[in-house]
């Protein structure tokens, strides 16, 4: 039987991979407790004598300033929980999922539509109830990293989506950088947005994570994040860069698609991604790939970085594509490379346009870069 995030919380203090916090500690109760609440909740629904299931526990809205952890903790309950079926992902990629969900309702055959478990004809033109159904019956438990809402058609659907969730029993874990009070904030016909914060409110308990230490950043400026040149020295650096960051996790694997590419990328933990150039540029990505990229991962490793020119200039454009994703959206870069950034395309046609990459190269390593707050909507735009 699992014990839940605070005893993996503990052994990661002891082994030295996290330094203890008591705002996080506080958070880590907070999780335990949930945890316990949801394992008493199975086995109140699993009794034999009980007429009528208990509703679920309140979720947990943890949220904070930057690097601070949040991350780090809900991975901490996602993997210490027994709860079954459960999804961890970031909140856009559920609210893309959410909007083709509707969007297969709405062109599906009656015939189709007539065989969902929950049809009802009269109801039968409202493509939202059938999708919240849906992502109910694949996760009891929905943990949201990132949780924020900028996009107007999210903001006009979450409500009633949410509706459904929670009428189905789904318990919600999110965390995000903006109290619940200031998701949409300013948002256009922000007044019909806000029946779903009340409803976020009672459904989940919202949680401050009030450290006064930037963990993330903590852990980048403490050593070199560009390692030059390439050889054995430089991929020892690159792993204990790797390591520092990552704080004791497992590294899983991880897929995604975007416009009928499915990227996949065999080490990931907490909101880092660690990959090589070859994956990045040697293969025909677009920037749609390392917008996505942005939007899921915090921090991108990328290991044998070459040197650049008119040979493999296909690759060098790429490289300038994914260096400006990373770069708008203040993602951070940890990397090694055969040269300084003023060196890796050094002549030849194509040189002229790779200075302003050089340039963003040197500015990620800058302290006020690492401390800027991680934004894919920036890019995005």
């Amino acid at each position: 039987m699992m014990h839940g995030p605070s005893s993996r919380y503990d052994v990661l203090i002891t082994e030295g991979a996290l330094d203890a916090d008591p705002a996080q500690a506080a958070a880590i109760e907070k999780l335990q407790a949930l945890h316990d609440a949801l394992e008493k909740h199975r086995a109140d629904r699993k009794g034999l004598f009980r007429r009528r299931p208990s509703p679920p526990p309140r979720g947990l809205y943890l949220w904070g300033g930057v690097g601070r952890g949040k991350t780090l903790l809900m991975d901490l309950f996602f993997n210490n929980t027994s709860v079954e079926p459960r999804r961890r992902l970031h909140f856009h990629e559920f609210m893309a999922e959410a909007h083709d969900r509707i969007g297969d309702w709405r062109v599906a055959e009656t015939r189709k539509k007539r065989a969902h478990p929950a049809y009802d004809k009269a109801s039968a033109d409202d493509p939202i109830p059938y999708a919240a159904y849906d992502l109910a019956a694949e996760a009891q438990l929905l943990c949201f990293d990132e949780f924020q809402v900028t996009d107007i058609a999210d903001a006009m659907i979450l409500g009633r989506l949410f509706e459904g969730l929670f009428r189905n029993s789904v318990v919600v874990v999110a965390t995000s950088n903006r109290t619940i009070d200031d998701l949409y904030k300013d948002g256009l016909n922000r007044q019909l947005f806000l029946p779903f914060i009340d409803m976020l409110k009672e459904k989940t308990e919202s949680f401050r994570l009030d450290s006064g230490e930037d963990y993330r950043l903590k852990r980048l400026v403490g050593a070199p994040i560009y390692y030059s040149p390439l050889g054995a020295d430089a991929d020892a650096a690159m792993d204990a860069a790797w390591a520092r960051v990552i704080c004791g996790a497992n590294e899983r694997r991880d897929s995604f698609t975007v416009k009928g590419r499915t990227l996949t990328f065999e080490r990931t933990a907490r909101d880092a991604v660690r990959t090589d150039f070859k994956t990045l540029c040697a293969q025909p990505l677009a920037a749609n790939d390392y917008l996505e990229m942005t939007r899921r991962y915090a921090t991108i490793f990328i290991d044998q970085i070459p040197m650049m020119g008119p040979e493999n200039r296909n690759e060098a454009k790429r490289f300038v594509t994914l260096i400006d994703a990373i770069y708008d959206s203040r993602t951070k870069l940890v990397c090694s490379a055969d040269a300084e950034p003023d060196d890796l395309y050094p002549k030849g046609d194509g040189a002229f346009e790779f200075e302003r990459t050089a340039s963003r190269l040197m500015e990620m390593r800058s302290a006020e870069y690492l401390a800027a707050e991680h934004d894919p909507n920036e890019a995005a735009a």
